[in-house]
């Protein structure tokens, strides 16, 4: 089977959509030119299965890089003739198409084990990552390999020692970083040959993400694919030499191992390093131009919006799943953009009329989110999302638990639940929100990122297994549950053999024989009658059973909790939250909840917000520059706040705001957007840049346009952007809109090729192309009662082109923002000012409804396609 096959561009891309989703089966070996000191070694450089969270290089980069790597290849010394010929053979950028297939690999490998960091041992060794904050960083600091942190320290030492860098690149819930770990950098062989013949780096790419972009962006342009660990060679000079994923330490498989890998790599340094050192530059240099590329106009052609939408919702659709939900086949990725794209399409056919086709849109995305949250990726003991399935059927997850996930998730459900009122999504949103309560906040409210997949068996053990925290015997229910065993393992699929049973794919290395995974595959009120239960009865018992069952597990030995704060995710949470504590108030009166979920008054959302926004301003905003760090842990990092961090954090200041937050959030959006604007929007070519371009160690400016497991900066931005042209008028006004018109028309081509890559941004550019988005106006004192349940009934129903104000006039601050930056909504507070009430406006196309007092009023008028205005 060839490693190159030319094919249409349409099947490639649908190809490279899955791999970026599904990386964690791809395995390739391609060939790599390795000068030797007669001839040149074709030495292979492997793709092994990585941790794959979200693809750091959007296709059309790749795209624009490959046809420039080619136009300028003539110009590379005869020595790079091999990697022309690999080049050469592409028909058109989207034409390398690898063949993927299941990789197999010791199913001691596929456990992940590694060593307890519970089990007590004296350190033999302790290197410079000792002194590091980054959990990451400290999972290695006892290793015999002298790893550096990311540093000018590192880099001097590899100049005075004139010896290639030995690039690490992973973070702490990275399932193969940890068996990279084990195998090789706990390996004193494998450590005597780094030591001696490199200066080794180790980079925790939640910290530094501007780093970690430079080199994922190399590694998948020139070889196809990437992941973490993501493993790179590079010149004293920080350029490139060849790079990969996991290596296995010893030769096996007919690929060479981690051992044999450094060995070729030290040759060829010392016998051909003009070669290598040309070629890193020459890499460096054309994805630089390709990267830097603006737009040739200030905005995107006539229609390109709304077509580009429509193409991406169609593209989806094709690949639904009908059987098991979700888009795409296995292993299955909770993409929330996907869900976010389709429900954003369905209701904009459902406002021209086009109702049958919006429920066709709406059935996918509803039958979706029931698998998803029936499956196995959904932790039914304690809340919350695992990092995505192995198998088809939303069933074996990888285990981690990634807080950006969590956020995301938690608002396409409250989405799903302002369209249905059905509580089978209001529940989920709060299972996710009190996992994250119970698990994931700190003492000062800020919120952690991740929890691993791996823990150990049992405590004192000293290896760990993954999923060993979730995953259960049928001995174990029966022991715990008692008299209710029966039904409950008939809920949850739980067998004495193990329940791994579902795919194929679910469990191929037989690492869960014995083990179950709950999963649901019969409703509740379908059980309840087999056992001739009222479905009422049926829930509580099922809901005491999780209990015990989660006090039973809250023994066992916890996976690893990445306790660092990171400012973008948290943007995301703080969003969820903050639309949580008013959507979550539509659920009818009497809801019962059970077990893990806490049935809470919603508005202790907002205050988790408040406080995990308040947290961020304190500890990571320095209010003399206005400018934000990346993360936290033990103090602010060191690496500066990046696109995502301004973006994701503005989008949740605005919804803190927008669902009922102070005044003081929206002047902070404000202030972070002025901010933004000055370190990373590119004023003459259009759009932002992922990193404010002043660490010469990083060297590319990223415009990631890319929605994958999490939306771009980009994305969000021109939604920001929107959002803030309608709450301000005047100049201030025009230059969001012409910001965000500019941005997206860097992206025209991605826009109108592949618009199944860029969702969230398609719903961007449709929301700038609204003739006049709708403006909501509650006027009166507040808090109060009759204010908030205002709130409630503006934010009542599904629109995502609604901007929701909310004033009074007695509060000064308030009222001289609103002077300062849009008069109408300062005039129109105080002509609708009463003491005793709540006035309401919907307001578009320049004109206002009549005002209205009470909630249902206002949910009325807002439900019309078409309100009436006055």
């Amino acid at each position: 089977m060839p490693l190159f096959a030319s094919s249409p561009a349409s099947h490639t891309w649908h190809f490279l959509i899955n791999q970026r989703q599904h990386p964690t089966f791809f395995s390739s070996s391609l060939p790599l030119l390795l000068p030797s000191s007669s001839s040149y070694d074709r030495t292979f450089l492997l793709l092994h299965p990585p941790m794959l969270r979200g693809l750091p290089l959007s296709s059309s980069l790749l795209c624009r890089f490959s046809r420039q790597f080619q136009q300028s290849l003539s110009s590379l010394p005869k020595h790079n003739a091999y990697l022309y010929g690999r080049f050469a053979k592409f028909s058109s950028p989207f034409s390398p198409v690898f063949h993927p297939r299941r990789f197999h690999v010791p199913k001691v490998l596929a456990m992940a084990e590694r060593k307890s960091e519970n089990a007590s041992q004296s350190h033999k060794h302790t290197n410079r990552l000792a002194s590091e904050h980054s959990p990451y960083l400290l999972q290695h600091a006892h290793n015999p390999v002298d790893w550096y942190p990311w540093g000018e320290e590192a880099f001097a030492e590899a100049r005075k020692r004139d010896v290639p860098i030995f690039l690490s690149i992973g973070y702490s819930t990275c399932h193969w970083c940890h068996v990279m770990e084990v195998e090789s950098f706990e390996d004193e062989e494998v450590a005597k040959l780094l030591n001696d013949w490199f200066v080794s780096i180790k980079v925790d790419r939640e910290e530094r993400p501007d780093v970690d972009k430079v080199y994922m962006t190399y590694v998948q342009a020139l070889y196809g694919g990437g992941g973490w660990p993501l493993s790179v060679f590079l010149s004293p000079d920080l350029k490139p030499l060849m790079g990969g994923t996991y290596f296995p330490p010893e030769d096996n498989y007919g690929r060479p191992g981690f051992k044999t890998i450094l060995r070729k790599v030290k040759d060829a340094w010392d016998n051909k390093r003009d070669t290598l050192v040309k070629s890193g530059t020459f890499a460096i240099e054309q994805l630089a131009e390709a990267l830097s590329a603006g737009a040739s106009s200030n905005k995107l052609p006539d229609g390109l919006a709304q077509t580009a939408l429509r193409l991406c919702a169609e593209q989806l659709s094709r690949s639904y799943d009908p059987k098991y939900g979700g888009f795409g086949s296995a292993p299955k990725f909770p993409r929330p953009v996907e869900i976010q794209v389709m429900l954003y399409w369905s209701k904009k056919l459902e406002e021209t009329w086009k109702t049958s086709e919006a429920n066709k849109s709406l059935k996918m995305v509803f039958f979706s989110l029931q698998c998803m949250a029936r499956g196995g990726v959904h932790d039914h003991i304690g809340g919350g999302f695992h990092r995505y399935s192995v198998d088809e059927c939303w069933h074996v997850p990888h285990f981690e638990k990634m807080l950006y996930d969590q956020g995301q998730l938690a608002n396409v459900y409250l989405d799903s639940f302002a369209i249905t009122k059905d509580v089978l999504y209001s529940s989920i949103a709060r299972d996710i929100f009190d996992y994250l309560r119970r698990d994931m906040i700190g003492p000062e409210g800020e919120i952690f990122s991740a929890e691993d997949a791996d823990s150990a068996e049992s405590e004192g053990a000293t290896r760990k297994k993954e999923g060993a925290f979730y995953v259960w015997t049928s001995k174990e229910v029966e022991d715990v549950l008692g008299e209710h065993a029966t039904f409950f393992k008939e809920h949850y699929y739980v067998k004495p053999e193990g329940n791994c049973d579902l795919s194929r794919m679910s469990d191929p290395h037989k690492e869960f024989e014995g083990k179950n995974v709950l999963i649901e595959r019969k409703s509740p009120s379908e059980m309840a009658s087999k056992f001739g239960m009222l479905a009422e009865d049926y829930l509580d018992i099922l809901g005491e059973c999780r209990r015990k069952l989660f006090e039973v597990r809250s023994r066992r030995p916890r996976p690893h909790l990445d306790d660092k704060v990171i400012v973008s995710w948290n943007g995301l949470a703080i969003s969820s939250f903050a639309r949580g504590s008013k959507i979550l108030k539509g659920e009818a009166k009497g809801t019962k909840f059970h077990f893990p979920i806490v049935g809470c008054d919603p508005q202790e959302y907002m205050e988790v917000a408040e406080k995990a926004a308040s947290f961020i301003r304190r500890q990571l905003y320095d209010q003399l520059t206005h400018r934000l760090q990346h993360s936290f842990r033990n103090g602010p990092a060191k690496a500066p706040g990046f696109l995502d961090d301004y973006a994701f954090l503005i989008s949740g200041l605005l919804d803190l705001y927008e669902f009922g937050g102070g005044i003081n959030w929206l002047v902070w959006a404000i202030e972070l957007q002025y901010t933004q604007d000055e370190l990373f929007l590119d004023k003459e070519g259009g759009g932002y840049y992922n990193t404010p371009g002043e660490d010469p160690s990083v060297l590319l400016r990223v415009k990631e346009d890319h929605d994958g497991a999490e939306p771009s900066g980009n994305s969000v931005s021109v939604i920001n952007l929107v959002r803030l042209a309608s709450m301000v008028t005047g100049n201030k006004s025009d230059y969001y809109r012409q910001n965000a018109e500019h941005l997206l028309a860097v992206f025209e081509t991605r826009l109108k090729d592949v618009a199944m890559a860029v969702p969230l941004m398609c719903c961007a550019a449709d929301m700038l192309a609204v003739p006049s988005r709708r403006q909501v106006v509650l006027v009166g004192h507040k808090p109060s009662s009759e204010f908030e349940n205002m709130l409630v009934a503006a934010h009542a129903l599904y629109d995502p082109n609604k901007t929701v104000i909310h004033i009074d006039p007695s509060n000064g601050e308030e009222m001289q923002f609103w002077e300062e930056n849009n008069s109408n909504v300062a005039l129109m507070a105080k002509n609708n000012f009463a003491a005793d009430k709540v006035v309401a406006l919907v307001c578009q196309n320049f004109t206002c409804s009549a005002p209205v007092t009470d909630p249902g009023s206002l949910v009325a008028l807002l439900s019309q396609r078409t309100p009436s205005f006055a």
